[in-house]
């Protein structure tokens, strides 16, 4: 295998973690249409078909950008001192298909990423940026049309999360020649994405959130969800494709992959009940939302730290976000913002929680090899953590808000009043989520005329 500096590295791939990356990248890709189910289950009937395809949507624009140069943005070769891989280099993704073949098919020598293929790795990532901008899109519910939307999810992918993604995902030598600022100039441990993932998404939600404005009768009406067994659906989809996402993080079938998939289980079920805990606590009932909410908090929490925690730690910080994101989600009606479904409050919320601390629980024994302050580490990892957490999520905030103000004065985002009132998916799709037999003017079950079974 060439191991000099030519990238990407040239080698037979091994067929074990080839195996599992490939199962883990259909996992990710998954967690978009679970996010589709559980966003689409928290909506009002009236607009739940617009909100599964917002998400669904992130799939198509993302694909087609990550193919042109979007990949190549994220792992190409860094510029400016890490702040941007070069968007030509990987541009179509025409350098990474090469490579010989034996005579019976199997590979000798092509692009690999790690142990597996380079195709393989592109598509393993090319989830994570799908699920990310769908996860903004839950700050905006109920309200901004679809086309706007899908200029914006373009726009935002472009500006924002290729960058950032370069930063946290480009590792010096092994994603990349030369890789992002943040993993390997500042050091600070993101394992998964609670960066730029978890954080980014939310930080943009809060900003679209507050130059789209307020829904039409938020907080006088209740709006609750329509579908909570969508919800929960959602919820389970997300929960097994973050296996994928944190264990297929290692590009190994190895012990840092178990590691991972040990600690997001782990991470998931306490953050629940911690969830659960607190509404009893609080509202006198433990809610079947408030589980599903609390299982996705406590997943955002351990995606930068499922490798750097001991499975106790794993349980500290599902419990912290737990915590967190249950109170969190009422600072909307403390700040008056309208974030629909709560992307600022667990998402943004639960990766900060996740993200920080690694600074307090990372010990030495896991793979990183990095002991947070409570292990004896000192105050080093803790203040890397917290410059990462500052510098994605005001680039975040600020980009976004500047992308959304252009497409607002440009094209517009808000769907017109009458159209928010009667329901956004009648008017944007031309299509209702629920169609109901009439029963108008008939006799029996079904009215006069409808034919017998």
């Amino acid at each position: 295998m060439n191991t000099g500096l030519d990238f990407p590295v040239m080698g037979a791939p091994d067929a074990g973690n080839t195996a599992w990356v490939l199962a883990a990248a259909a996992m990710v890709l998954l967690m978009t249409p679970g996010l589709a189910f559980f966003y689409g289950g928290m909506v009002r009937a009236k607009s739940v078909l617009n909100m599964m395809m917002m998400s669904l949507s992130a799939i198509g624009v993302v694909w087609v950008l990550w193919v042109l140069f979007g990949y190549s943005m994220v792992f190409g070769d860094s510029s400016l001192g890490g702040w941007i891989g070069d968007p030509r280099q990987f541009a179509g993704l025409t350098a990474l298909v090469g490579g010989t073949y034996t005579g019976g098919g199997g590979p000798t020598e092509i692009p690999l990423v790690g142990t597996v293929p380079a195709l393989v790795f592109v598509a393993f990532q090319a989830g994570f940026a799908m699920v990310t901008v769908a996860l903004v899109s839950g700050a905006v519910a109920d309200r901004m049309r679809f086309l706007p939307w899908v200029v914006f999810a373009g726009i935002w992918a472009t500006l924002v999360y290729f960058p950032v993604a370069h930063w946290v995902f480009a590792l010096d030598g092994l994603t990349a020649r030369t890789g992002g600022w943040i993993a390997n100039e500042l050091r600070a441990i993101d394992f998964a994405g609670g960066t730029a993932v978890e954080i980014n998404a939310g930080a943009a939600g809060l900003a679209l959130a507050l130059v789209v404005g307020k829904r039409r009768g938020w907080p006088r009406e209740a709006m609750r969800p329509h579908n909570l067994p969508a919800v929960m659906v959602g919820a389970g989809l997300l929960w097994f494709g973050w296996f994928g996402f944190n264990a297929g993080s290692s590009l190994a079938a190895d012990g840092v992959a178990a590691v991972a998939l040990v600690n997001t289980m782990g991470a998931g079920a306490v953050s629940m009940v911690a969830w659960l805990v607190v509404e009893k606590i609080r509202d006198g009932k433990a809610t079947s939302f408030g589980a599903a909410s609390g299982v996705v908090a406590g997943l955002v929490a351990i995606t930068p730290s499922c490798t750097a925690v001991t499975p106790i730690g794993a349980l500290g910080v599902g419990a912290a976000a737990g915590v967190a994101c249950a109170l969190a989600i009422g600072l909307k009606y403390r700040f008056g913002y309208d974030d629909s479904l709560d992307v600022v409050g667990v998402h943004l919320v639960g990766g900060v929680v996740g993200t920080l601390m690694i600074g307090l629980l990372a010990s030495r024994s896991m793979p990183p090899g990095v002991d947070g302050l409570l292990y004896g580490g000192g105050l080093g990892q803790l203040g890397r953590q917290a410059v990462a957490v500052v510098v994605v999520l005001a680039y975040s905030f600020l980009v976004t808000a500047v992308i959304a103000t252009v497409v607002k004065l440009t094209i517009g985002v808000r769907a017109d009043p009458q159209h928010e009132t009667d329901g956004i998916d009648e008017h944007e799709h031309a299509e209702s989520a629920y169609e109901f037999a009439s029963t108008h003017g008939g006799s029996g079950l079904f009215g006069k005329n409808t034919p017998p079974a």
